[in-house]
């Protein structure tokens, strides 16, 4: 599982849909999730910490839980079939008992940025799905791997002593 944070909404410029993106968390790899304008009109109220007078859905879910004792541990993005993505709470409840709620990750990051939970992505989801960040630094850090790759020698894995090492 890799850790993730909601790096903020855009708007795909063709369809006019809004998009999470999330960044792995050291900035490396970009995750982007197409939802629906609701769901993101509640990710950037929680995003920019905008109090309303009344709950919202997402609210009113994480008051629910709250108020039944159960606490939300995780959001994990576990998988994508035919181009779409899903996602579980991982909750928790007072007693000890532990479930995965299936969820769209919409939502589930809504939650998630609610209670202040970890989000998740499965590595198999990252894989297929996600984007670098910044495609040059990651071909020059290839690069300089393979350069290192080709050019170590067998000595330099000895071990060499250094002062103060006790033989």
């Amino acid at each position: 599982m890799i850790e993730m944070k909601v790096s903020g909404i855009v708007l795909d410029p063709q369809s006019r849909s809004p998009i999470v993106v999330l960044r792995d968390v050291p900035e490396r790899r970009a995750l982007m999730i197409w939802i629906g304008p609701p769901e993101a009109n509640s990710i950037m109220l929680a995003i920019e910490n905008v109090p309303l007078a009344r709950p919202a859905t997402h609210d009113l879910f994480v008051n629910t839980l709250e108020q039944l004792g159960v606490g939300v541990h995780s959001v994990v993005v576990n998988r994508m079939e035919d181009n779409t993505f899903y996602a579980v709470l991982r909750v928790a409840t007072k007693a000890g008992k532990q479930m995965e709620i299936d969820s769209r990750p919409s939502d589930a990051i809504a939650i998630a940025l609610r209670t202040e939970s970890p989000i998740f992505v499965a590595e198999e989801v990252m894989m297929s799905s996600s984007i670098p960040i910044n495609p040059a630094q990651e071909e020059q850090e290839a690069k300089d791997f393979k350069n290192f790759i080709q050019t170590i020698k067998p000595s330099d894995f000895s071990k060499r002593s250094q002062p103060g090492d006790i033989n």
